[in-house]
Order: structure tokens, then C-alpha cells, then sequence
């Protein structure tokens, strides 16, 4: 598990290959990651935006953007975690992800980024 954390929001991620959902010989490998974002702040945020940097092992790169992570765009309290599982799919059986949360703080509207720390997916056969 990887953690970093930005302006009072923690964020830990974990990540795990999914054999079942991969096709190697078509290029195609499917990894899960699970995310916990943790206010550890006096007030209340909201998590507006997300934008990932993916990065395959042989060089490309891709970059997603959007509302909100898997269909909601959660507030938490102070002192409270919000947990989603999410997926990639990558062409090569490595690769690497991170990027950023734009939140929103409840008191006072403002907006700032929070860091999504960078994880690795690697399939467990290219670890022996």
C-alpha cells in the first residue's frame, strides 16, 4: 500500500492483478485498485474531480479525467474515509498510476488538489 498526504486528506492506495479478466496474449491486463481517502482536517470536503497519469511499460502513457470517482462525487467529514474499488487495464504486465483529486472545502468553497500518491501494477509472475 501506497499513502500520501495532501493539505489535511490522506490517500492510500492498493492495487491487485486480476489473472481472470487478463488476456496476455492479446495484450490485455486487467489490475483492481482500492483507494481510501481519509480527511484528517477540521472540515468537511468534497471530491469534485480526479485525473489519472497511466503508464505502461512499454512507454505510453494515457491520461483520464473526470467527474467524481465511480459515479459519485463523495463529501467527507473530518475524521471519516470514504473507500472505492476501482480497475485499469494495461497493455504490458507493468505498469504504474498516480495522480491527483480536485476537493472542494465545505467552509469556504475553495478548491485545491490532493496528491494520488504513484502505485505499481505488475502482474505477480514478473516478481520471481
Amino acid at each position: 500500500m501506497v499513502t500520501a498526504i495532501t493539505d489535511g486528506v490522506k490517500v492510500s492506495v492498493e492495487t491487485v492483478y486480476q489473472p481472470e479478466y487478463s488476456n496476455p496474449a492479446n495484450e490485455h491486463f486487467m489490475f483492481a485498485y482500492r483507494v481510501e481517502i481519509s480527511n484528517l482536517s477540521d472540515y468537511a470536503v468534497q471530491l469534485m474531480r480526479r485525473q489519472w497519469l497511466i503508464f505502461d511499460s512499454n512507454s505510453s502513457k494515457r491520461e483520464v479525467e473526470g467527474e467524481g470517482v465511480v459515479g459519485l462525487q463523495p463529501i467527507i467529514q473530518p475524521g471519516e474515509t470514504h473507500v472505492y474499488v476501482s480497475g485499469c487495464n494495461l497493455k504490458t504486465d507493468m505498469g504504474s498510476m498516480k495522480g491527483t483529486y480536485l476537493m472542494r472545502r465545505d467552509i469556504d468553497g475553495s478548491e485545491f488538489d490532493v496528491d494520488i500518491p504513484e502505485f505499481q501494477l505488475i502482474a505477480p509472475y514478473k516478481l520471481n
